[in-house]
């Protein structure tokens, strides 16, 4: 069941566990576009006080409480169910998006109708540009990606450099990526229906990862739009849960990687398997020191 007809182009999808604050302020960054968009927060394990309050402070907004946390994907796709959109826009809580950037996005996809999702340039809270777009994972990956020793050393490095092509403030031409950050990213419906939506096995981390490489496998075009602009300050919901989080991270990239490799890599799947654990509970250690 549907929450209501609708005719606007855009509808946003906010999957929100327990960061009613940063919540709020992805909200009010939304506000402007209200008239234009449906909005819908998938709010996952509900706290009733919280999410009475948010219906009450933004009454624009359709809240769907869920007793449970059923993940990342599952919130998504529930919530691109009760919609009707010619567009989704998943954001995460913990970012916020200008009206102009929202259009921006889904003004290209209009223009561009074999591009199957869109994303736009995300920052941290600090003005620094977050790696959103990135290239498909490889062996590479597990020492220089996004949140690795090597990157946060040497960004610059030759291994970083091929998993995060795009760090540069001031390029504003769009580019064709292998994958998007999920944090912020503008999905055409039709291509989102044509893969069957997010795969519900990612309870957490590397869902958009795979969604990407299912747009490819069906001939979408995924692109990058810096002109387009986020803000995303990062790992609200996940902070409460940090060594589940670190579980989940894990478990769905060893998904990721049965699901796409070959023949060979099957043979290897063990030792890839072994290797994540390892790196597991090194990154356990690493959550339980910080504490």
């Amino acid at each position: 069941m549907r929450i209501r007809p609708e005719t606007t182009r855009v509808a946003v999808v906010i999957v929100n566990y327990q960061a009613y604050d940063e919540l709020r302020n992805c909200l009010s960054s939304l506000d402007p576009v209200c008239p234009q968009s449906t909005i819908v927060v998938v709010d996952h394990a509900s706290d009733p006080r919280s999410a009475d309050a948010l219906v009450n402070d933004f009454p624009h907004v359709e809240v769907v409480r869920k007793t449970t946390n059923d993940g990342f994907a599952a919130g998504v796709n529930h919530g691109a169910r009760v919609t009707t959109s010619t567009f989704l826009l998943f954001i995460n809580p913990d970012c916020t998006i200008e009206p102009q950037d929202c259009c921006q996005l889904a003004d290209f996809l209009e223009a561009h109708p074999d591009v199957g999702a869109v994303g736009p340039r995300i920052t941290n809270a600090d003005g620094t540009i977050q790696p959103s777009a990135r290239r498909f994972p490889n062996f590479t990956t597990a020492i220089a990606g996004r949140s690795s020793w090597l990157t946060r050393v040497l960004p610059g490095n030759p291994l970083s450099r091929r998993n995060l092509p795009l760090r540069d403030l001031s390029r504003t031409a769009p580019v064709d990526v292998d994958w998007l950050s999920g944090a912020c990213m503008l999905v055409r419906r039709e291509a989102f229906d044509a893969i069957g939506g997010m795969d519900e096995g990612f309870f957490l981390y590397w869902e958009d990862a795979d969604f990407c490489r299912r747009l490819e496998k069906a001939n979408w075009r995924t692109v990058y739009l810096p002109s387009a602009h986020a803000m995303h300050v990062g790992g609200r919901s996940s902070r409460h849960a940090a060594i589940a989080a670190q579980e989940a991270f894990h478990k769905s990239a060893f998904r990721l990687y049965r699901k796409h490799t070959g023949t060979l890599g099957h043979l290897l799947a063990p030792f890839v398997f072994l290797a994540l654990q390892a790196r597991l509970l090194f990154m356990k250690q690493v959550v339980k020191a910080r504490r």
